[in-house]
């Protein structure tokens, strides 16, 4: 499996993936400690309209996957801010408008009939050299945002009604985390796609909530975890298909890895905390 390395698109990946995971890491262990897991997902299909756009116009998709993302996450924001319509409500409308919007712009696009698969599962070993640009410097800016900002971005992670009391910017602060949500939910696309996006944003700061309580120290395990499963995703495909000719898409053999690690964590938490009596 090391003999993968010696190709320019796998290392380009596995890159790509290392960077995603602190990312995800960072942005899913507030997502995670808010309570807003869909949230992930109904960006990732509001994207999905972004991308069709850029179809049907001639822009790339994935600068109208940003931009369609940072508007809903925006949108959903205000909207939930100031008329108090319940998160749940407004993630499922442009969860579902946004795929609505995707398939339409992208079916009335001229020329050939768009491949929308490698948006809806991600295709990892075809990413190009500026999407480790971009990543890395997300990482860069979240870790500085993290950095200058962890005490009130903590209050209202776990307790908005009395960080409302004690005068921290709960709005600005809110917006602030859609709007990196958004941000992060379109760099993952391209590695696991629209449709599994939730799973890796999510999935490993729950397993990293399950051994440990502080928000730095999740973020730090989360992003350990999925680069663990990242890494092991792109070997373990490269092998199968190099030596049992097992053509698996690697996005969602990522997500299966973390899913699996999920459930093993899940019941060894389990099984600790009956022995110690919790």
């Amino acid at each position: 499996m090391i003999g993968a390395l010696e190709y320019e698109f796998f290392q380009r990946a596995l890159a790509a993936g290392l960077l995603a995971a602190v990312a995800s890491g960072i942005v899913g262990t507030f997502v995670v400690a808010r309570r807003i897991a869909s949230i992930s997902g109904g960006l990732a299909h509001a994207a999905f309209g972004g991308i069709g756009l850029g179809y049907l116009v001639g822009f790339p998709p994935m600068a109208g996957a940003l931009a369609f993302g940072l508007l809903s996450a925006l949108g959903i924001g205000v909207v939930e801010l100031r008329l108090r319509q319940g998160l749940d409500t407004l993630i499922a409308m442009v969860w579902a408008v946004g795929m609505a919007l995707g398939i339409i712009f992208a079916s009335l696009a001229p020329g050939a009939t768009p491949d929308l698969l490698s948006y809806l599962f991600g295709n990892i070993l075809f990413v190009p050299p500026a999407y480790l640009w971009f990543t890395a410097i997300l990482d860069v800016f979240l870790v500085v945002v993290v950095i200058r900002l962890y005490h009130p971005l903590q209050a209202v992670a776990f307790d908005e009604e009395f960080s409302w009391v004690a005068g921290v910017p709960v709005a600005a602060l809110f917006l602030l985390l859609l709007g990196l949500t958004a941000v992060t939910v379109v760099v993952l696309i391209r590695v696991v796609g629209v449709i599994l996006v939730i799973a890796l944003l999510t999935i490993p700061a729950a397993i990293a909530r399950h051994w440990t309580g502080g928000l730095d120290r999740m973020m730090v395990l989360a992003t350990a975890i999925g680069a663990v499963c990242i890494t092991a995703g792109l070997f373990i495909s490269y092998w199968l298909s190099a030596s049992a000719g097992l053509d698996i898409p690697t996005g969602p053999f990522i997500i299966l890895l973390v899913a699996s690690l999920y459930v093993v964590s899940a019941i060894a938490h389990s099984l600790l905390g009956r022995r110690r009596g919790v």
